[in-house]
């Protein structure tokens, strides 16, 4: 038996008293009012309402160990980057690593496995596997369902994976930035439930007057808060917090904690606040994870305060897993998988033979995943494209990483890079090679050094490389969470010093192959124009 004393903090029935709470077999035998001298704050685990525990480049084991430093207890997990790249076996591979630890991991099936027919992925997840991983207790959701047009189109198969859901009672995901109007009308009534994609207070509010939860994204690249924070104070019984993605280095800093501290900051109320960090995600998707209730499962926190919810212990089934700076989850041993198959390549390979005068220019978008179209001067040298470093027109590449094939070329304006290359196989969804420079060498040098660890990601100037690597699927590491945030800081660092202005240049590098986000973007098959879901020319004239 446990005892916990503090200030009880009951957010349905918003209010704070003194009293403890006894924890009896991992759930809550009694909650009672007592005086005392602690001024500490007890009240129910964050969870992150919508994360791909791959972004954090870590196995789900490893998550939980930092997640708990910051109070989170649960997560509704999308595993389709690991799916993109080896299917179901991915699937499980997380769902069984994260039952080795005390966190509760809350798992989807993968619903866009390729995201797209535009790219290619190392695996395919049909309505079949769909059916069969929704039958699965393990398996508590639809996962986000990007491919709105074939909603909107009613593509048959897309179909049969919402029926799917439906038939076993599962909540579907969303995904559907900036849809509006009649389309997302359509999109809604087909059952989808959320949203994360939103990134205007008016595209929100009009998801939310038709029936959505929103949720609030505050990631490593993309970041909505500042947008969407003001329907909070209103609408907070249909909204949650949400991650998204999250690399290690800020995941060693803060997670939800810092959402609320945000949010209260902002003046939205307290109990409001908690209510979308710790309840809604619970009641919405039917999550096994206790509120503060007796009878409940043992999920709390105790937090100093309700400004900075700096956490000082966290318990799961009533196991105390963080105490005062110390996370107690332990490493668990498991075996790597991964599907790399091309060779290395050559700096011929980068060079595109023009006399355009003008070319198609990705605009990559500080701290969003979005981009824009731009039509800029092309500079040839010796009859090939070459990146413009004085106009920071950097040449970019996506290398299929499952087969040997030619490298997809673009260009790409906000890098900023002055020397070097940047390069990762973390390239939504498919994750193929995806890489940034100022030069063809460069950039070869970046990908084959990706190649040669089989996944990672890397930065290389003339005379010092650095890589990071990626053996899980290449896209996450077998090491734990301290080392490998600190390895990505000082890859972030030489980004930096090679001269991106970036807030997070990797993350931001990484959605640049996401085809269902408009509106220009490359797939290792070509330059997508995402709003008219086509290909389109590198070459304008």
């Amino acid at each position: 038996m446990t005892v916990v004393q503090g200030q009880i903090v009951d957010i349905l029935n918003q209010r704070i008293f003194k009293g403890e709470v006894t924890i009896t077999d991992g759930k809550i035998s009694s909650i009672e009012a007592k005086d005392h001298d602690v001024n500490h704050y007890i009240l129910p685990g964050f969870v992150d309402a919508h994360i791909h525990i791959e972004s954090s480049m870590l196995v789900p084991s490893e998550f939980a160990q930092l997640a708990v430093t910051h109070g989170t207890v649960a997560t509704v997990s999308d595993p389709h980057e690991i799916a993109n790249v080896l299917g179901v076996e991915g699937v499980e591979f997380m769902i069984e690593n994260g039952k080795q630890v005390p966190f509760k991991f809350n798992f989807g099936a993968p619903s866009c496995v390729p995201a797209t027919t535009f790219e290619s992925a190392g695996a395919v997840i049909d309505s079949d596997d769909i059916k069969a991983l929704l039958e699965n207790p393990d398996i508590k959701y639809l996962a986000e369902m990007m491919n709105y047009p074939g909603v909107l189109f009613d593509d048959d198969e897309v179909m049969k994976k919402l029926s799917w859901a439906k038939h076993y009672n599962k909540p579907i995901d969303g995904h559907a930035p900036g849809l509006r109007g009649d389309a997302v009308t359509k999109y809604i009534n087909a059952g989808i439930t959320t949203d994360h994609e939103c990134f205007t207070y008016e595209e929100a509010l009009e998801k939310l007057q038709k029936g959505m939860k929103i949720l609030i994204r505050e990631g490593s690249a993309a970041k909505n808060f500042e947008a969407l924070i003001g329907l909070a104070s209103e609408r907070y019984q249909n909204m949650m917090f949400c991650s998204d993605d999250k690399h290690p280095d800020d995941l060693l800093i803060d997670h939800i904690n810092k959402l609320c501290a945000r949010a209260v900051a902002k003046g939205v109320g307290v109990f409001k606040v908690l209510q979308m960090a710790c309840i809604n995600p619970v009641k919405h998707y039917n999550l096994n994870v206790g509120l503060l209730n007796v009878g409940d499962a043992a999920d709390c926190i105790v937090v100093e305060d309700l400004k900075d919810f700096k956490t000082i212990q966290t318990y799961v089934d009533g196991e105390l897993v963080f105490d005062n700076g110390t996370s107690l989850i332990k490493s668990v041993a498991f075996e790597n998988l991964n599907n790399f198959n091309c060779d290395k390549k050559s700096i011929e390979d980068f060079k595109v033979e023009s006399s355009a005068k003008q070319i198609r220019v990705i605009e990559a978008l500080e701290e969003q995943l979005v981009t824009n179209e731009l039509i800029e001067e092309a500079k040839v040298v010796d009859g090939n494209l070459v990146s413009n470093v004085e106009k920071d027109i950097l040449k970019m590449t996506v290398v299929n990483r499952y087969k040997n094939q030619s490298p997809a070329m673009a260009f790409i304006k906000n890098f900023g890079l002055k020397e070097g290359a940047i390069a990762s196989s973390v390239g939504h969804d498919s994750h193929n090679i995806i890489a940034v420079g100022v030069s063809d060498e460069a950039i070869c040098k970046a990908v084959n050094l990706l190649i040669e660890n089989k996944g990672g990601i890397c930065a290389v100037s003339d005379n010092e490389e650095q890589v990071l690597p990626l053996p899980v699927a290449g896209i996450i590491s077998d090491g734990d969470g301290k080392t490998v945030g600190e390895a990505y800081a000082k890859l972030d660092a030489m980004a930096k010093d090679l001269g991106s202005t970036l807030y997070a240049p990797y993350m931001t590098l990484s959605f640049m192959a996401l085809l269902v986000i408009p509106s220009l973007k490359l797939s290792d098959k070509g330059l997508f124009d995402g709003t008219n879901f086509k290909f389109t020319t590198l070459e304008v004239n």
